[in-house]
């Protein structure tokens, strides 16, 4: 009898961990293969339930690759609290169980013994997070059957692309136990190829450019072009390095991740040492991060140290288009798809995405193109459109450039309900 009320009083405290904020949280790393350890950090719904496990469970994952959703998802788009340790009103955290993960191994805690660790390509990646679940569900068991979503933005969508088949696959083979139902790819680098060559003529109809400056981004697009289709992927990368430098130069530094913002550094820089960060929170959150947040979760692990070294490893894989595996999803699971996109974001603007879209080839997408728009009304206030057909959805999201949960938690929380039918 002692025995079993040590092990009720040690899974009570378990339980309960406070963490860092004000929710109940759990936290942990996973080994997902030797010399690979993946970060993860559960914060428990604040909603009025008989049960945290009532209330779905949403991943968010970030871009980059090398962009921390524990320290950037986390603290300047959807956690509960901001950068500066304010209450955030339009946390998601109020309506879900949300967990952050830093992934690939070697952004933000996760960590990697030795270099020759980092994943090189997506596969490897959504092999990784799978078994990153398997090890969380270990830890967390009473999550299994709660209903999962997967919400990411930017290479974040390339990477939940993957990881959404081969979590439904593992599901399927009995390798996994727990209850996917959708995903949802947020200004995501899905086809990089149609963003590059949709950025001339998308800064040409809003004005940022004119047609002598439009040209010059389109040669440069044109390039990245020819390197792809002959299988040149890291020139292709360095190729689309080359063709923002020319929008930074002929537009005098519009920001690539919303284009009504300025930005007050090089946005190449910034992007190989921290993917997805804009200045100021990016020194607020990695202060808070090496700081208080280490503390408090007591780890011994400095956050971020790896993440240029994330990007650099997935150099090759970085311009590699995933639509087919958008497809496969459509075709062969039960998975729901939402494509999001923010109409000012130009790194992954919303032409772009649009194209690969209205692309793929599933069950009805003869009829994609002619189904019915509606708009997304919250508060009598349009805040975008969407369109629906089978299994996948693509929002237009209004008033947001990149980073869509941060710049209209609106239309964010409409989407979120749309998916997780959690009203």
């Amino acid at each position: 009898m002692k025995s079993l009320i040590l092990v009720f009083f040690a899974i009570t405290a378990t339980l309960a961990r406070k963490g860092f904020g004000p929710t109940d949280q759990e936290w942990g790393f996973v080994e997902v293969r030797e010399g690979a350890h993946m970060f993860w950090w559960l914060h428990k719904t604040a909603a009025s339930v008989d049960k945290y496990t009532d209330k779905p469970l949403v991943i968010w994952l970030q871009g980059g690759p090398g962009a921390s959703s524990t320290g950037y998802g986390n603290f300047a788009e959807l956690g509960a609290l901001d950068a500066d340790l304010n209450p955030r009103n339009t946390t998601w955290v109020n309506d879900y169980n949300v967990l952050f993960v830093d992934n690939p191994v070697g952004t933000g805690y996760s960590y990697v013994d030795d270099s020759k660790y980092f994943a090189t390509n997506n596969s490897q990646i959504a092999n990784d997070f799978v078994a990153l679940l398997k090890g969380f569900y270990k830890t967390v068991p009473d999550l299994k059957q709660t209903p999962l979503h997967i919400f990411s933005e930017s290479y974040g969508g390339k990477m939940t692309a993957e990881i959404g088949l081969q979590i439904y696959l593992a599901t399927k083979s009995g390798d996994l136990e727990c209850d996917l139902v959708s995903v949802g790819l947020g200004d995501s680098w899905i086809s990089p190829i149609d963003s590059v060559l949709t950025w001339g003529p998308y800064l040409l109809n809003v004005g940022a450019v004119d047609q002598n400056q439009y040209e010059k981004v389109q040669a440069k697009a044109e390039e990245t072009k020819a390197a792809i289709e002959a299988g040149k992927y890291s020139e292709a990368t360095n190729l689309w390095g080359q063709a923002e430098q020319v929008i930074e130069t002929v537009t005098a530094g519009i920001d690539f991740y919303n284009i009504l913002k300025k930005i007050s550094s090089s946005f190449i820089k910034r992007e190989k040492v921290m993917p997805g960060l804009r200045d100021d929170d990016d020194t607020k959150i990695a202060i808070l991060m090496n700081n208080d947040v280490k503390k408090a979760l007591g780890l011994d692990v400095d956050w971020g140290y790896q993440s240029g070294a994330v990007f650099d490893a997935l150099y090759e894989d970085f311009m590699k288009p995933v639509t087919d595996i958008v497809e496969r999803l459509l075709n062969e699971t039960d998975v729901r798809v939402a494509v999001y996109n923010g109409q000012l974001d130009l790194i992954v603007d919303t032409p772009g995405t649009t194209k690969w879209v209205d692309k793929l080839k599933f069950p009805g997408s003869d009829e994609w193109k002619t189904a019915s728009k509606l708009a997304i009304k919250v508060d009598k206030i349009v805040e975008g459109y969407y369109k629906n057909l089978g299994n996948l959805t693509m929002f237009w999201v209004n008033r947001a450039g990149h980073m869509v949960p941060a710049d209209n938690p609106a239309a964010m929380s409409y989407i979120l309900q749309y998916m997780t039918n959690n009203v």
